[in-house]
């Protein structure tokens, strides 16, 4: 199994507010797409309410949705009742936990691979990203110094971190 975990987080952790996203960062959507395209993304029940009508499910993606409801059904999404089932469905193809907070947490022991937003703006009051221990190190950075400028006019930077020893997802998601 290739399993990574993919967020956006402002400067202080923040990575949602109410459910949703607290800034609109259309390059961030962009490297979204483009690494998780044709992989298995696993959320929480919220983090798929929380997507746009339209787009649930994410096109072009296997859709695993984790509920301690077990007569949810959800059309166009695998719902499983906790991390072992997903782990089981996953099976060796690659996939990304999308969110949210406690889902992180929970797979954060299982992934090899963080790719991280870092966005330059402070968010009170949200759900926090998970921590990346000692065990993590940042592997690549985009750009490489500084910072990028979103047409939103927010800055950015995307950050890859490794579990340390172990071998990890490529560029574009696969091993």
């Amino acid at each position: 199994m290739s399993l990574a975990l993919i967020w956006a987080q402002s400067a202080n952790g923040v990575i949602g507010v109410d459910g949703g996203l607290p800034w609109h960062l259309p390059e961030d959507m962009a490297h979204f797409r483009e690494l998780t395209a044709g992989a298995v993304v696993v959320m929480g029940h919220t983090t798929w309410q929380s997507l746009p009508e339209r787009f649930r499910p994410l096109p072009g993606r296997v859709n695993v949705v984790l509920s301690r409801d077990r007569g949810l059904t959800l059309e166009g999404a695998i719902v499983v009742p906790g991390t072992r089932e997903a782990v089981a469905l996953i099976g060796d193809r690659r996939a990304w936990v999308i969110g949210g907070a406690q889902v992180y947490r929970a797979f954060l022991d299982t992934a090899d691979v963080a790719e991280v937003t870092e966005i330059d703006v402070v968010v009170e009051d949200g759900a926090s990203a998970p921590t990346l221990d000692e065990s993590w190190a940042a592997v690549a950075v985009d750009p490489a110094s500084g910072w990028a400028r979103s047409s939103t006019g927010l800055r950015y930077r995307f950050v890859r971190y490794a579990r340390r020893g172990r071998q990890g997802h490529g560029r574009d998601g696969r091993r």
